[in-house]
């Protein structure tokens, strides 16, 4: 990928890190309401925040669906008063992180200032976490205070399943966590990665292809070359072992397999149908179905779920595998509830968990927002995607 990207155009299309919201900040102003809530036993005081001028619409989150999502409901309907909370002080992209890996991008192409962001399309941002919701009386709880909304839109992003390769036992996914993090949920695992190739002194360096539907469906093969691009660059007698829970690679697969053959056949192990059962982070080995691996360093990407806010708010499918949100998959909104929607990473429906899909998604879901607050509905379109991988 050029080192010429134009920072302008990305932004345009930009959201990030699906992440849900936490942390400590004070922003003057007027509690929007004189009553305190009370959810679960717990009371909680008005977050101080300026009053609405309008429907408020609280958006959870501020990744790629979360940031278009505040931008065009604002664009949509300028009378909506629109906040978005996410627990991280600033953006940082998960997509292009790969070539930034291989140092192809500067860390400031990645990082933008949710506060400018915010001033830009005239919404307000809080540095918070959620904590509860009352549905009842349309409260979410964070550890700002309660914050009343007229609209609630969820993008929380997604959280590691490690019970599907084995790992049952906290201690041994919090080792695997701290050890050989996956690089798919915040950018401190990112800058671990990158440390480590960086680090990496030869040997076999793991990584994994998750089964079902993961974040993004390219980058663990994009990852296996650029990693195997470093490897070559820096001169490291070693090989990228990329097990691959799938039986075969999952998109552009003649491409990925061309760069793996003509670019890095003398790097590159790949190794389809290894179905992870279990992982010994004390030990560095690897069991799937049919044979075991070991390794000297490792970013291991497990299977996905929906983050676990949605499980905690009690908002999740009990059908669905990977515990999404159950929604309406033409309007977004919970069945039970139309003031309540989930986008991105948590949906329910098989679209790719993708930086341009939720992007092009949130698109829609602002306008699906914005005329049911006028007692309109707009046709259903698909979300759109787009993706492009480095491999050298």
């Amino acid at each position: 990928m050029s080192k010429k990207l134009n920072r302008r155009r990305f932004l345009q299309t930009s959201a990030a890190l699906g992440g849900a919201a936490m942390t400590k900040q004070t922003v003057a102003a007027h509690a929007e309401h004189p009553v305190s809530a009370t959810i679960g036993g717990r009371f909680s005081t008005p977050a101080l925040i300026p009053a609405k001028k309008g429907p408020r619409v609280v958006v959870v989150g501020g990744g790629w669906s979360g940031l278009t999502m505040a931008k065009y409901l604002k664009k949509n309907n300028p009378k909506f008063d629109v906040v978005l909370l996410d627990k991280n002080e600033q953006f940082v992209s998960c997509p292009i992180s790969n070539v930034w890996m291989a140092d192809q991008v500067n860390l400031d192409f990645l990082t933008h200032s949710y506060v400018e962001a915010a001033h830009n399309n005239d919404y307000l941002f809080l540095n918070t976490t959620a904590l509860e919701l009352d549905r009842t009386s349309k409260t979410l709880i964070t550890t700002l205070g309660s914050i009343k909304y007229d609209y609630l839109v969820l993008a929380p992003g997604i959280d590691y399943d490690y019970s599907r390769i084995g790992v049952d036992d906290p201690e041994d996914e919090y080792a695997l966590r701290m050890h050989y993090p996956a690089g798919f949920s915040n950018h401190s695992e990112i800058m671990s990665i990158k440390h480590k190739l960086q680090r990496f002194e030869g040997g076999t360096f793991l990584l994994t292809v998750p089964a079902g539907n993961y974040r993004c469906m390219a980058a663990p093969y994009e990852r296996a070359c650029m990693a195997a691009a470093i490897f070559k660059r820096n001169n490291i007698r070693g090989k990228i072992l990329l097990l691959d829970m799938n039986a075969d690679v999952r998109i552009k697969a003649d491409g990925f397999k061309h760069a793996f053959s003509e670019y890095y056949a003398d790097i590159i192990q790949y190794e389809p149908n290894a179905a992870i059962e279990a992982v010994d982070a004390r030990r560095r080995e690897i069991s799937t179905d049919f044979d075991s691996y070991t390794f000297d360093d490792a970013a291991i990407y497990p299977p996905v779920r929906a983050a676990s806010i949605i499980e905690h708010f009690g908002l999740s499918d009990p059908k669905s595998p990977q515990k999404e949100a159950h929604i309406d998959p033409f309007k977004y909104h919970l069945m039970d509830d139309e003031f309540v929607y989930v986008t991105g990473d948590s949906r329910s429906q098989p679209f790719s968990k993708s930086g341009n899909t939720a992007n092009s998604e949130a698109r829609y879901v602002a306008e699906v927002i914005s005329a049911h607050a006028e007692g309109k509905e707009i046709e259903w379109r698909s979300p759109q995607t787009m993706c492009f991988s480095g491999v050298r």
